[in-house]
């Protein structure tokens, strides 16, 4: 037995902000939309991964840092997004042979976009 890769991530949003956290995921970052099928979830594909969002009626955001990491390409272009949508970006984190942001979807999840700088170190 081997694994081999991550399949999905399910992160919970308060119910009834479907359209924000749709805006977000399909508008903002630009991953395609896919049926999760029961009508509640919201799935969108990340490569070959998937991010499952369910609606939690006595939603509360997490309290510790938890979060997902999402490698992208053109980081600046997305930061760009971010700021002209009004959305707040952190970078007060560095990591060597990265350039890197923190932010929350709607709902509060913590997400962390990070793009690998060709020609340095690039472990995490």
């Amino acid at each position: 037995m081997s694994i081999h890769a991550i399949n999905h991530v399910q992160l919970g949003f308060p119910a009834g902000q479907h359209a924000q956290l749709r805006h977000f995921y399909s508008d903002l970052l630009g991953l395609p939309e896919v049926s999760a099928g029961d009508g509640k979830t919201l799935r969108f594909q990340a490569g070959s991964q998937r991010i499952d969002l369910v609606p939690v009626h006595d939603w509360r955001p997490p309290q510790q840092q938890p979060h997902l990491a999402l490698e992208v390409r053109n980081l600046p272009g997305l930061r760009a997004r971010f700021n002209d949508a009004g959305l707040a970006v952190d970078e007060s984190r560095l990591l060597p042979g990265h350039l890197r942001f923190y932010a929350q979807d709607p709902a509060g999840n913590g997400l962390e976009f990070l793009e690998p700088v060709q020609g340095q170190g690039s472990a995490i």
